[in-house]
């Protein structure tokens, strides 16, 4: 279909009168016939897209409806028209619905995908788009931010939509309050699926803000309601609120790593939300407070394993006089009747100040300002494991009130306890999996502050007016609750459930078989290498999950041509290779991603095999992102480079993997970029990526390394290193350790190879 710019639709939808008829519908299945109902177009009437794909598509839909007449753009059936390409979908007018779009299999030229704006002055009002799907529309690089949905003008509405897949900069949902015409805005985010969001590797991966740093002192009274959100990984923030005044209620955050952060703005409330974890997991977080004004009240968080930053309870030090851009300090914040249940160290106080840091610091950075005139009360704390630590102070918390919180700490003792009140308690199956403590604890008088006679529900909507107690839920009888009961989220006829699939193994003998099976497999299959040699020409493609794996003794040995890989990782190519030798001849690679366009992610993990021969065992090139890289049981030698992941150099916070696990491998004669590992610029929000370099040996390696360091890893907030051996290698430092992060080393051995250093504090460049 040819590319239709800037066309105006003209439409008419029944929303919420249902005794209004519909005076005419107009079908369109082309360019020439969606014009033609533009200028036929009247309010009172619907233009129906007919099923479809529409490719390189740039709607503009216009159009003044009133509230019993609105305006509608529809698809005929619901999930069966599909925008694709180049394609975007702008909105202004009054009382507009865009109805059933699937937006998949491209990209939008423009800042955002969706916006409730056509010009800078033309807005949306009293609009909505409901029941549509958004999956996977990604820029074509990571570093080309824009927006999925953009939310200009008052009382619009998202709702009902599946949205999922983004791996660009830029969160998925933007409210903007840009211009008087978008304050107090009363939007209304409410009923979505936000399915997995990948991590992005670096800041700027958010699910939803709602406006920016500087529109932080304005009202804006969005409402965040009835949503889930399933595997939100982006980056350490899922929600940002960033103005004043918004509601957060009654939202399911399921195994997502991150927080519901006030990060700029005040008068937050978040109330009666689920915060859900596995027990495992220490990136799955809660709700971390900045600034004024805040309510956080009948939360329940269940297993939630966060630390620091995204701990169940994150209360952070500011900046004195801070900047609009950074961190102010918490003042006048209530966090009362919330439940907390095998999550631990709830409550942590003074998050990220940095005095320490004083000295690589400008002052304007430093976070000293605790937080005041903050209660913390009428609180349930439930271990099935003792915590001794359920309160941390990484600053006093001198200026908080506790009261009326009790904890059964399954008889450990209690240290820095402000307060809590020993009680032994039992758990009540609510369902979804989920036990908690509903009572146990009448005869605990809540706390009863200022306003408090405003919190008149718990967490399930029970009345709090005759039987109050403290904690998330009141002690009432047969609970059931199907918070995961995907059925109630997002659009009606979309699910994201996939029916799992026994992955089929091709069992191949020679390179020509191994080139047409690997083409001809689907996602999760093995491809089976009998024993002997492979000889390979051009780079063997992966763009999906696949295995590649020997039974005994099988050698790929690769002849291309100089700077191409053996295996080229591609946009959703996922690689395990197993129990392979992989040759090279000195000028190409072994593994690479592509040096543009990669869209998506990609994965590598590498076990029990044998790399040797090649000018880089692997290179990964700037704006390409893996969630994990692993090798495991393998040996890498003779090479120019090793492991390169140092391209994303623009300082914004952005690396090339959350994860990069070196595990009982041996390098030899890597003669530089042994491990380069490269996250740069000073972002407290930023706290990835992780290297694990374990029971390994290095020897002869680096001796072209310019920096005379054997494992180069700046900037990296998670870094271990133990049970190494680092022998013969021409370095002065094997690593320099950022002792003010994560970073550890121990049990390693270094003989003749430099030595390990720590630094307490790394000069990085400020990012703001």
């Amino acid at each position: 279909m040819k590319k239709i710019s800037s066309i105006i639709f003209l439409l008419f939808a029944l929303t919420g009168c249902t005794n209004t008829k519909i005076t005419n519908q107009i079908k369109v299945s082309n360019a020439e016939e969606l014009n033609s109902a533009i200028n036929k177009c009247k309010p009172g009437e619907q233009i129906i897209i007919a099923n479809g794909t529409y490719k390189d598509v740039e709607i503009k839909f216009i159009g003044e409806g009133t509230e019993d007449k609105p305006i509608t753009l529809k698809a005929e059936t619901a999930g069966k028209v599909f925008i694709e390409g180049e394609s975007s979908l702008e909105i202004s007018g009054n009382y507009l619905e865009v109805n059933g779009l699937f937006f998949r299999n491209g990209h939008s030229p423009k800042a955002n995908v969706i916006a409730f704006r056509t010009s800078e002055k033309d807005v949306a009002n009293h609009s909505k788009v409901t029941n549509c799907v958004i999956l996977d529309f990604n820029n074509l690089e990571r570093d080309q931010d824009n927006l999925w949905v953009q939310l200009y003008g008052k009382h619009n509405e998202l709702s009902n939509c599946y949205i999922a897949g983004k791996t660009n900069g830029g969160p998925t949902v933007r409210v903007d309050l840009k211009g008087n015409q978008s304050i107090r805005n009363y939007h209304k985010i409410i009923n979505n699926h936000f399915g997995p969001r990948p991590r992005k590797g670096g800041a700027r991966g958010e699910t939803i803000q709602l406006g920016s740093s500087f529109t932080s002192m304005s009202p804006s009274n969005t409402l965040i309601a009835n949503n889930l959100f399933e595997e939100c990984n982006g980056e350490v923030e899922i929600i940002s609120s960033k103005t004043n005044f918004n509601i957060i209620k009654n939202n399911v955050f399921y195994k997502s790593e991150g927080s519901v952060v006030t990060r700029h703005g005040n008068y937050v409330a978040v109330d009666g939300n689920y915060f859900i974890g596995d027990g495992e997991n220490d990136q799955y977080g809660g709700i971390r407070i900045i600034n004024t004004g805040h309510w956080v009240t009948n939360n329940l968080f269940y297993k939630i394993k966060g630390k620091n930053f995204r701990s169940p309870i994150a209360i952070m030090n500011g900046i004195p006089k801070s900047p609009l851009n950074r961190y102010n300090q918490v003042t006048d914040v209530v966090v009362a009747y919330n439940t907390f249940v095998d999550s631990d160290s709830p409550w942590q106080f003074g998050v990220g100040t940095n005095i320490s840091q004083a000295d690589v610091l400008p002052e304007s950075e430093i976070r000293s300002a605790r937080a005041l005139r903050t209660e913390v009360v009428n609180n349930v704390i439930y271990n099935s494991e003792g915590d001794a630590n359920p309160i941390i102070e990484h600053d006093k918390a001198d200026g908080v009130t506790f009261a009326s919180n009790i904890i059964d700490n399954n008889g450990v003792e209690v240290k820095n306890s402000h307060g809590l009140i020993s009680k032994k308690l039992t758990l009540t199956d609510i369902g979804t999996g989920l036990s908690v403590p509903t009572s146990g604890f009448d005869d605990v008088e809540a706390y009863n502050g200022f306003d408090f006679e405003t919190i008149t529900e718990d967490l399930l909507g029970n009345s709090r007016s005759k039987s109050n107690q403290i904690g998330a839920i009141l002690n009432v009888d047969n609970i059931n609750l199907e918070l995961l009961d995907k059925s109630k989220y997002g659009a009606d006829w979309y699910s994201n459930e996939v029916e799992a699939k026994e992955p089929k193994t091709h069992t191949v003998s020679n390179a020509s078989e191994l080139i047409a099976k690997l083409k001809e497999a689907e996602s999760g299959d093995i491809i089976a290498l009998n024993d002997g040699v492979f000889k390979i020409s051009e780079s063997l493609v992966i763009d999906k999950t696949i295995t590649v794996e020997s039974k005994e003794n099988s050698e790929i040995i690769y002849e291309g041509a100089a700077n191409t890989p053996a295996f080229s990782l591609q946009p959703y190519g996922k690689l395990t290779v197993k129990n392979i030798k992989l040759k090279g001849n000195n000028s190409n690679y072994a593994f690479a991603s592509l040096k543009a366009n990669m869209s998506n992610h990609f994965g590598l993990e590498v076990i029990d095999a044998d790399i040797s021969n090649f000018n880089y065992a692997l290179r990964v090139y700037k704006q390409a992102f893996s969630e994990e890289i692993t090798f495991k049981n393998t040996s890498i030698s003779d090479c120019e480079n090793g492991i390169e992941l140092s391209e994303e150099t623009n300082d914004r916070g952005d690396y090339n993997t959350e994860y990069l696990t070196i595990d009982n491998c041996n390098f030899n004669n890597v003669k530089q970029n042994v491990i380069d590992y490269y996250r740069g610029g000073y972002d407290e929000s930023t706290i990835g990526g992780n290297l694990l370099i374990t029971n390994s040996t290095f020897t002869n390696c680096g001796e072209k390394e310019k920096n005379k360091r054997l494992l180069n890893h700046n900037g990296i907030v998670n870094v271990n290193i133990n049970n190494n051996t680092f022998k013969n290698n021409k370095v002065q430092f094997v690593s320099i350790l950022w002792g003010a992060k994560n970073n550890v080393e121990s049990n390693n051995t270094v003989i003749n190879s430099g030595e390990i250093k720590t630094e307490e504090n790394l000069v990085m460049t400020l990012m703001y």
